[in-house]
């Protein structure tokens, strides 16, 4: 169980902003809350608040952190404490560098294999754990491609034929529907079923073998 909740999603815009202010400078000790206000500065657009129009152009100018390692703050954030709901002391002790070398395969993993990635995260030597990574990755591009390729193919000749309209006029119809969309949602989805399909290309390999 998680045992981290510092932050208050009733925190006022100054408030988080100056909680960024006092932790950014141990950022590898802080990870977790940083990703924590990170993750509720988006979903509130409280950059806004500030003047911004997106959530870059306020991390980088507000307190000169790269808009790529916030959202990885955020992400690390996301997958092990909202959705696993892990303890932060635990997570503090993998580090952060390593919880974000195995997040996509934990984020993707089934319950059960969870442990194992975190378990190699944690005790691996690091160029152990990056090879092993590299060789899952040249592993997945040769299995998942010919499979990803198909399921857009068939999405696209469906989507095609329900608009009646071309590959253009697909893409308009698209932004003008996921406009006031709620995304977080929708990623929360697809990050379900991108799980279920990639261990489903899993077992198929197995079964293949």
């Amino acid at each position: 169980m998680q045992n981290i909740e510092p932050y208050s999603e009733s925190m006022t815009p100054q408030e988080a902003f100056d909680a960024v202010r006092n932790l950014k400078a141990k950022l590898e000790e802080n990870f977790i809350q940083l990703g924590q206000l990170f993750s509720m500065i988006k979903r509130r657009k409280l950059y806004a608040k500030k003047g911004y129009q997106n959530f870059k152009d306020f991390v980088e100018t507000e307190f000169q952190i790269n808009s790529t390692l916030a959202g990885k703050l955020c992400s690390v954030y996301e997958l092990y404490v909202d959705d696993l709901n892990l303890d932060d002391k635990s997570l503090k002790e993998i580090g952060f560098d390593r919880l974000n070398m195995v997040k996509p395969y934990v984020a993707k993993s089934a319950p059960q294999d969870t442990d194992n990635w975190l378990e190699m995260a944690e005790n691996m030597p690091i160029g152990e754990l990056k090879d092993h990574i590299k060789q899952l990755k040249e592993k997945e591009k040769e299995t998942t491609k010919g499979l990803k390729d198909v399921l857009i193919d068939q999405y696209l000749q469906r989507m095609l034929e329900v608009f009646n309209c071309s590959r253009k006029e697909l893409d308009y119809k698209l932004a003008l529907y996921f406009q006031d969309v709620d995304l977080d949602e929708v990623k929360k989805t697809i990050r379900e079923r991108q799980r279920d399909f990639e261990l489903e290309l899993g077992e198929t390999k197995e079964d293949k073998q």
